[in-house]
């Protein structure tokens, strides 16, 4: 599943009881994907359970996220970044902490009929992360807003920002990469794979892509 799943917190951190709002189309589908799912494991005893990572982010990501268009932009010698809203603000978890933590999930026993997120519970908003990655480059960037990737309004989702308490007391998950420095250490991994050149060449930082 997915974070997008809860929409604009109504509380923070954010637990697995948060009600479930669709603000868009793709959290729409994930709710009715886990009532589907769920529906087997009620009707048929077949063993599921939900994991809602929040946002994920390392190598080899699609150019689509968040983390990507900055630090390929960056990569690619631009002093200027495009984005969208900067407001918002996510709980970025690095890959090899949600890998473990589906893994634990698949593993664990008494999770089947569980809703389980994954998070590092902390938040970031989206301009103060643009500024840990540049720091992290040591290439300053001023941000400009582009009308094409900025969400309607009311699809926008403000505040994610993940309770993982379940995850640890179901699961035995704590992320690696937790908190600021947590999330330091997975940017750098993440620059590193970046500004490989022949990584790169297959971006195009210019280019916004739905």
């Amino acid at each position: 599943s997915t974070s997008e799943v809860y929409g604009s917190a109504q509380f923070v951190p954010i637990t697995e009881e948060h009600r479930l709002q669709g603000q868009s189309p793709y959290a729409a589908s994930k709710i009715g994907a886990d009532q589907l799912a769920f529906s087997f494991h009620q009707s048929f005893g077949t063993t599921v359970t939900i994991v809602r990572p929040f946002n994920t982010y390392g190598p080899r990501q699609s150019a689509r996220a968040v983390i990507p268009t900055i630090v390929s932009q960056i990569a690619a010698g631009k002093n200027t970044i495009s984005l969208g809203s900067t407001a918002p603000t996510r709980d970025f978890n690095y890959v090899a902490d949600v890998v473990d933590g589906f893994l634990k999930a698949a593993q664990a026993e008494g999770s089947s009929g569980e809703v389980v997120n994954l998070g590092s519970n902390f938040e970031i908003a989206i301009g103060d992360l643009v500024h840990e990655i540049a720091g992290l480059m040591g290439s300053p960037v001023d941000i400009v807003t582009d009308d094409l990737r900025i969400r309607p309004a009311r699809s926008e989702v403000d505040r994610l920002w993940a309770d993982n308490n379940k995850a640890s007391s179901l699961l035995g998950w704590q992320p690696a990469y937790a908190g600021l420095e947590g999330l330091r250490e997975g940017l750098a991994s993440t620059i590193e794979w970046f500004s490989e050149p022949s990584h790169l060449a297959a971006y195009k930082p210019g280019v916004y892509s739905v």
